[in-house]
């Protein structure tokens, strides 16, 4: 993989949010939208392709990581503008990266 510097790395906005609403899209074998809650930053429509990996009751309120300032994507099901962080795969699993306690929705990740 190619490495970047510091001024790349920088470019990133990553910010918590809270996820406030969850709809599960029938016609879609990964993806779920979520609605975030960025504190002072407002709202954001993301869609995560983690359907098989979380149920409605283990993501109502949870806190993520953000990337907030990736481009607009239009996609099948609607708008996604932007990206929560998660690690691993369809074999081992997908696990979403989670701030500790403490953090709050609209937080810059440092």
């Amino acid at each position: 993989m190619e490495e970047i510097n510091i001024e790349d790395f920088a470019k990133l906005d990553l910010r918590i949010a809270k996820i406030v609403n969850i709809e599960y899209i029938e016609e879609a074998d990964k993806l779920i939208k979520l609605e975030l809650d960025l504190g002072n930053l407002g709202y954001k429509t993301v869609f995560a392709g983690i359907k098989k990996a979380y149920r409605e009751e283990k993501l109502k309120d949870k806190l993520v990581v953000c990337v907030n300032n990736l481009k607009p994507r239009e996609m099948r099901f609607g708008t996604s503008e932007g990206m929560i962080l998660a690690a691993g795969d369809d074999d081992i699993g997908i696990f979403i990266i989670s701030p500790d306690s403490g953090a709050s929705p609209g937080m810059k990740v440092r």
